[in-house]
């Protein structure tokens, strides 16, 4: 309703934003009918839909939606660092995103929209960008970085003694040659849609509520290609997650996928601990490979997504099969081999990547030929979630840095790690069990 808009300041002061954040964000008009929504509807089960843009997902529930749910054909992730130095603005900042989030997954704007005159110098509650869309599955993930614990040594938050012991630094592995201003950051968005306006609106109007309190630290938006139901690929041309753990198994993500309550971080129950890697590709030297050698980089055939040496995609992977020669039907260094569960202890991750595609610039690639020249700028937003980096993504993309033949046309050029914590509830707000315990 008009009167709940509040006024619109030249620039937002802290204090203007912990007056308006909450009432911002208030329940309100749905783009198709102009009606509030209530908290029911905003907690309702998936609504599945034979036509995608329709489609509905719950924000509220006891995990975080984006992590287990079916994978939507774009997403638009974003981290940010937090300027403020007081913690009731970190947490005015969470209870209006998590309103903002409930309301953009039903489909809603993120605030009412006004009614009546709009030309009355309210502030706009919504870019309006995309109207008439459809919620499109959207889901929106948040998470946590190191620097909301401890920032240049020092707790700015009081919540030192609360970072769990598995939201480690990652190490710099083999290979890396990471850019600062794609790398890191205090907090973190995900937004998954089956849109890529709709995925990047919702990140456009969180990021928007932050001023004052928080600044954009990168961003990147990344497509899916595949038919719905079947594996994606990847820009290299393969299939890409066939060894995932199935999310239709609830022992499985139990596993490997959702946290326990662990005596440092007993908040993270039900949440998980999120690795995002940018990888750039050199597809142009990538495209001049033969076939055989590229099967031969991935392990598995190309077309149909199977092992080498089998027929089906979901054909298991056999490592100790040898050819008529005594040699690996599947190579030693291949990245089907060495990111394989036997290969790592049991250990397994659950990837949810999308490619990326940036245009083209300058660019030296860092294997022979050593090509300078401008290339494009593309690749893969590598995206895992497991219940403990440490056991998960470290020791196996250790294990591929030095030894993955796929090395000398992929550069991992960004890279950041996040405490997802889990699912809010009604009236409550995301991270809340950080904060209140």
């Amino acid at each position: 309703m008009k009167d709940d808009q509040p006024p619109r300041p030249p620039r937002p002061s802290r204090r203007g934003f912990l007056k308006a954040g909450g009432a911002a964000v208030a329940a309100g008009a749905s783009l198709g009918a102009g009606l509030a929504a209530p908290q029911s509807a905003l907690a309702k089960a998936s609504t599945r839909s034979t036509d995608p843009q329709m489609a509905v997902e719950p924000f509220y529930g006891l995990h975080q939606g984006g992590i287990v749910t079916p994978q939507q054909s774009h997403t638009y992730v974003a981290a940010l660092d937090l300027t403020t130095d007081k913690r009731d603005d970190v947490i005015a900042l969470l209870r209006a995103w998590t309103d903002a989030a409930a309301r953009l997954t039903q489909g809603n704007t993120a605030a009412a929209l006004p009614t009546g005159d709009a030309g009355d110098n309210k502030s706009a509650p919504d870019s309006g960008d995309v109207l008439g869309l459809g919620p499109n599955a959207l889901t929106i993930t948040f998470g946590f970085g190191a620097g909301l614990f401890t920032k240049d040594g020092k707790d700015r938050y009081g919540l030192a003694a609360r970072r769990p012991a598995a939201l480690v630094d990652l190490p710099r592995f083999n290979g890396d040659q990471l850019i600062p201003e794609k790398t890191g950051g205090d907090l973190f968005i995900q937004a998954c849609a089956n849109d890529p306006q709709v995925a990047f609106h919702a990140v456009r109007q969180l990021t928007r509520m932050v001023y004052g309190n928080a600044a954009m630290r990168w961003g990147q938006a990344g497509f899916l290609s595949g038919p719905r139901g079947q594996t994606p690929r990847n820009l290299m041309g393969f299939k890409d997650g066939t060894n995932n753990p199935s999310i239709a198994k609830p022992q499985l993500m139990n596993e490997f996928v959702w946290a326990g309550a662990s005596a440092d971080a007993p908040w993270m129950e039900g949440g998980t601990y999120t690795v995002v890697r940018r990888i750039r590709i050199t597809l142009e030297h990538w495209d001049n490979m033969e076939l055989g050698f590229q099967e031969q980089v991935f392990g598995r055939h190309k077309y149909s997504g199977a092992p080498i040496g089998k027929k089906n995609e979901f054909d298991a992977v056999d490592l100790k099969e040898e050819d008529k020669d005594g040699n690996p039907v599947i190579p030693e260094n291949s990245h089907v081999r060495l990111s394989n569960q036997a290969s790592n202890k049991g250990a397994q991750i659950l990837r949810r990547s999308y490619s990326y595609n940036d245009g083209t610039n300058f660019y030296i690639e860092r294997w022979p030929p050593w090509r300078q020249e401008t290339e494009y700028d593309a690749g893969l937003i590598f995206i895992a979630h497991q219940s403990d980096p440490r056991a998960g993504f470290i020791p196996i993309n250790d294990r591929l840095a030095k030894f993955d033949m796929m090395n000398q046309f992929t550069t991992h050029v960004g890279s950041a790690i996040f405490a997802v914590p889990p699912g809010a509830k009604p009236g409550s707000y995301i991270g809340a069990g950080l904060f209140e315990t």
